[in-house]
């Protein structure tokens, strides 16, 4: 069972990198702490490559993944961050829809979709949601 909270230390992340998820492919996009963008990349639903991308944003500092989903489609890229020992959060839906209204376009797209993440996560983390394994599943 998934344990969700607000996330914490927030002011010591330096890449915030939001997963748009999908159920055979996702899309990445990180920022780091000034908004520039160090990553914009459709990923397929793969550990080995999602573990290398974490590996890569990893030399810029603290790493939080926020994915749209938690569960289902969205468990490997959070199983694959919490085995990374980063910080994992979620965007609940409402919340993603309502930023993505401050955002200009109206077409949805992946790429769109994940840079809004990112971009919550790092300017808007009372919109967040911390992701935790519980005791049960350690």
């Amino acid at each position: 069972m998934l344990e969700v909270c607000v996330i914490k230390d927030h002011d010591s992340v330096d890449v915030f990198i939001g997963v748009d998820v999908g159920k055979t492919n996702h899309h990445a996009v990180a920022l780091d702490r000034n908004g520039k963008k160090l990553l914009d990349k459709a990923l397929p639903q793969d550990e080995a490559k999602l573990r290398a991308i974490i590996d890569s944003l990893a030399k810029h500092g603290t790493l939080l993944l926020v994915v749209d989903q938690p569960a289902t489609i969205g468990a490997l890229p959070v199983a694959v961050a919490q085995g990374a020992g980063i910080l994992v959060g979620y965007l609940p839906g409402l919340a993603m829809r309502r930023i993505a209204d401050l955002h200009p376009g109206e077409a949805k797209t992946d790429a769109r979709d994940a840079y809004i993440i990112a971009e919550a996560a790092r300017t808007m983390p009372h919109t967040l949601r911390s992701i935790a394994v519980t005791d049960e599943q350690a």
